[in-house]
């Protein structure tokens, strides 16, 4: 898999250091940079350069999303800052390294205003396409992602509205404004 992405990680500024795997996986170094930006999302910590990763049309999927798309998926990670005042990642292990990247993860989330706590468990499926870069995430709360056309439908429509109401910045300098 050859990759265009090595020019890209020296303004990455990466929070996650440090990838958990599990016994016997090992990755490569572009599966590596992909994941830790990937763990720096659900920190709530995005940046252009790291959604850099993803193909323009990437696809980012959770029980309440279907965002296709770099405006889409990318009001997603900033719309995680503007609804959480706290994000904690309590575990993170890689469990497998193939395509899909498979990762068990963790977090803590504080819902802004109403300090309300939520834990999220969930299985994380990084896709990759032929030049290294993200094609798709699916983050499958206690391992699942809804069915159905009701739910879907949802989904879809939390995609289009969340751009609507969050702000993505449309270059470095509105990007470092944003503390990224």
């Amino acid at each position: 898999m050859s990759t265009g992405i090595p020019n890209v990680t020296s303004n990455l500024n990466l929070q996650t250091k440090d990838l958990k795997t599990a016994p016997g996986v090992s990755l490569n170094e572009n599966q590596s940079t992909i994941l830790r930006s990937v763990l720096d999302l659900f920190a709530g910590k995005p940046s252009l350069p790291k959604l850099a990763l993803w193909r323009d049309d990437a696809t980012f999927a959770d029980p309440i999303t279907i965002a296709e798309g770099r405006d889409r998926f990318a009001a997603q990670w900033y719309g995680l800052q503007a609804a959480f005042s706290e994000i904690e990642r309590l575990h993170h292990e890689v469990t497998d390294a193939g395509n899909p990247i498979l990762m068990d993860l963790k977090t803590r989330y504080v819902i802004k205003g109403i300090g309300k706590e939520q834990t999220i468990t969930s299985v994380v499926a990084v896709h990759l396409d032929d030049h290294g870069k993200i094609k798709k995430v699916e983050d499958k709360w206690n391992g699942k992602l809804p069915e159905g056309s009701i739910a879907n439908a949802f989904r879809h429509l939390n995609a289009v509205t969340v751009p609507k109401f969050v702000s993505v910045p449309k270059n470095a300098e509105e990007d470092a404004k944003k503390g990224n």
